[in-house]
């Protein structure tokens, strides 16, 4: 009988929901996204619903976080997210994602690391 768990991952050990290694920046320093002001998110990260965050709302900047996060690329990651909110939020966000995208973020970048932020 044939074992289909690594077909249904992807691959072993890879969460389907997880964005591909190659798709993640190399540096956090790499997100230089806005950090004030009203962004729009184009439709592929948010065709249902709210598209207009305001950046000074910490409910809005979370939830437009958590869309880039889920739905994003590398291009999207960079352009919408910036380092330091992404650090600095975290704590929070980090509950907001499905195991595979937030393992995939902490496993590439320390700092996201919950120790790292003890």
């Amino acid at each position: 009988m044939k074992d289909y768990s690594d077909e249904a991952s992807g691959s072993a050990g890879q969460s389907r929901w997880a964005p591909a290694p190659d798709q993640l920046p190399d540096d956090l320093a790499e997100l230089m996204g806005p950090t004030n002001g009203t962004v729009v998110l184009p439709l592929h990260l948010a065709w249902s619903g709210l598209r207009a965050f305001d950046l000074g709302d910490e409910k809005l900047l979370l939830g437009m976080y958590r869309m880039v996060l889920l739905n994003g690329r590398r291009e999207d990651y960079t352009r919408y997210l910036d380092a330091a909110q992404l650090i600095a939020h975290w704590p929070i966000l980090r509950k907001m994602l499905g195991r595979g995208v937030r393992t995939a973020w902490e496993n590439r970048f320390a700092q996201l690391r919950p120790a790292a932020a003890a």
